[in-house]
């Protein structure tokens, strides 16, 4: 997406750290979201996600480093009605119904969205005079969605947004959510389901041990990852000099099988037919979750 000159993003780390003991829960980060993009945010439990959300929504200030939403500190965005957030901690508000606390949490912003149209966003406007506790779990993950748009806020902060719901529901949210974002909105959501990355963010961060590890779109992940898989059978053979094939980027062992993840799969092909190595040939396209596994691999038995 092109800035536009002169205005802030609407997101911005600048070497952000963030400790808990001895435990640097973020690693120095740098990040910029621009005004209008929808933007995952992935990682593995523990990998910073949660952390990150903290000190964009003001709830925690980093140690070292600066956040910023839209040129001023998160506390201030947040107070001016220009940040909605989602959260997964967020409980049931006992005896209200839908309505009313829709209806409270638009009262305390500027300029709120329409109560219609926050139910409707949401997929719960003929649950509205329900009483919010007494929903089902996928019922309440919607009524936190509209809690989240009833400001018509600048940022939405999704925290996995899709949890609890199921296939029908996932597919009705995102279709709401891009149209929400189609009118110059910022999204940033972060999510276990990859495949919601890939499929509705225009750019995915991947943070690992509070680092961020990859930022582009999931075909650039892929690429950046090892654009195709090429896995033989080992046949008792070690694995000695694959790494060292043509195109070649890391190779994998998983029980009997050598998984090669290569740049140039054609190449690695010929040279393994060269070394007599093609017992049980396959060659297939990388998928966001090997791309993903790569870029945050831990325990992997590499060569």
């Amino acid at each position: 997406m092109t800035k536009t000159t002169g205005t802030p993003p609407a997101v911005s780390f600048t070497r952000a750290v963030k400790t808990y003991g001895a435990v640097r829960a973020l690693d120095g980060i740098d990040l910029e979201i621009e005004p209008g993009e929808t933007v995952a945010l992935l990682g593995r439990n523990g990998a910073g996600k949660s952390t990150t959300i903290a000190l964009l929504l003001g709830l925690a200030e980093p140690d070292e480093g600066t956040v910023e939403l839209f040129g001023v500190p998160p506390e201030r965005a947040v107070r001016a009605g220009r940040v909605g957030a989602m959260l997964q901690e967020a409980r049931a508000v006992p005896r209200v119904t839908v309505r009313e606390l829709v209806s409270f949490v638009a009262g305390r912003y500027p300029e709120p969205m329409p109560i219609a149209q926050a139910l409707r966003l949401a997929g719960i406007t003929e649950l509205a005079g329900r009483r919010v506790d007494r929903l089902s779990g996928g019922q309440t993950q919607r009524v936190r969605f509209a809690v989240a748009l009833a400001g018509n806020p600048s940022l939405l902060v999704l925290d996995e947004p899709t949890a609890a719901l199921d296939v029908e529901a996932r597919h009705g949210f995102w279709k709401e959510m891009r149209a929400y974002a189609r009118h110059g909105h910022t999204v940033l959501f972060s999510t276990h389901y990859l495949e919601e990355a890939d499929a509705y963010a225009d750019r995915i961060l991947v943070i690992d041990h509070g680092r961020i590890v990859a930022n582009g779109t999931g075909e650039e992940l892929r690429r950046s990852a090892g654009g195709n898989l090429v896995s033989i059978d080992l046949a008792g053979r070690d694995t000695e000099g694959l790494r060292l094939l043509p195109g070649v980027r890391s190779v994998e062992v998983r029980g009997h099988r050598a998984l090669l993840r290569t740049q140039d799969s054609d190449a690695t092909v010929m040279a393994l037919a060269r070394l007599g190595a093609i017992r049980g040939l396959e060659v297939a396209q990388a998928s966001l979750d090997d791309a993903f596994l790569a870029l945050t691999a831990r325990e992997w038995e590499t060569v």
